[in-house]
């Protein structure tokens, strides 16, 4: 076996989950988890980097054999897939919480929030759950004062109508000095992390660590969360099927997420 990476491919491989390496119904693909073997066993680092929370990651973290590291929550933890334990964090903290709440509230009223903390969820009760938070958690429903009175890893805000990128810039405009504002879905669902954090910045934190440059990572992404990082790393990779902004601003384009687009690059760069 190998003891480094093969001669030209990257030290390390960082790629979104949903939408990107994951098929549309959630799963990693035989084909996808082939691949992404192929990576650790010539070397290289996997990481996996997401919006998704920690409690989303056991059934990939068992795909990976519990092996590694991967970033959550937008940069906003550091997840130890082998203990499943989180171990960094870089949270927003009650004060900033409260003051970006008043000013969305106060321009856009129709906003419902929801707050994703180290170890739990809770929302609003008008907020509208979906995907694996409308089976598991809909009975944390809590008031306001509740929601923003201890640190988190992820403040949501979610309109019933408006266009997601619409919103998004919308919410820069606001709160742009505060937070961090992205969005990783269809819906007009804003994700906000602490000022500066992003899937880049951890990203970066991490490849510091291990001694590796950014001219020595591919990156894969679908939206516009994943855009830091495909514009920090050394070679960017979209999926056929990503936004509009995300394939104008990568260096290349794979095959769609159900497609196994990102094991074909894999596969080359690795067997």
């Amino acid at each position: 076996m190998q003891t480094g990476p093969v001669m030209g491919s990257p030290r390390l491989v960082a790629t979104d989950l949903d939408g990107t390496a994951l098929r549309s119904d959630g799963t990693v693909s035989p084909r996808t988890a082939a691949a992404f073997a192929l990576v650790e066993n010539a070397g290289a680092t996997l990481v996996f980097v997401t919006g998704r929370p920690p409690r989303w990651m056991h059934t990939v973290a068992g795909v990976v054999h519990h092996r590694g590291l991967a970033i959550c929550a937008n940069g906003a933890l550091v997840y130890d897939l082998h203990t499943e334990q989180i171990v960094k964090s870089h949270l927003m903290h009650s004060d900033v919480l409260e003051e970006v709440v008043r000013r969305l509230r106060e321009k856009v009223p129709e906003l419902a929030f929801s707050v994703e903390y180290e170890g739990g969820f809770a929302h609003e009760s008008d907020f509208r759950l979906g995907g694996w938070d409308s089976r598991e958690v809909a009975a944390l429903s809590v008031g306001m004062a509740t929601l923003i009175s201890r640190p988190c890893a992820k403040l949501l805000a979610l309109h019933p109508r408006m266009d997601p990128d619409i919103l998004q810039a919308m919410v820069c405009e606001l709160v742009g000095d505060l937070v961090t504002p992205t969005h990783s879905s269809g819906r007009a669902l804003i994700e906000m992390s602490a000022l500066g954090v992003t899937k880049a910045s951890a990203l970066a934190e991490l490849a510091e660590a291990q001694e590796i440059k950014p001219a020595d990572v591919i990156a894969f992404g679908d939206m516009p969360n994943d855009l830091p990082m495909l514009q920090w790393a050394g070679v960017s990779y979209a999926v056929a099927n990503a936004h509009a902004e995300v394939l104008a601003a990568v260096d290349h384009v794979t095959a769609a997420n159900n497609d196994d687009g990102v094991a074909r690059v894999l596969e080359e760069l690795y067997a």
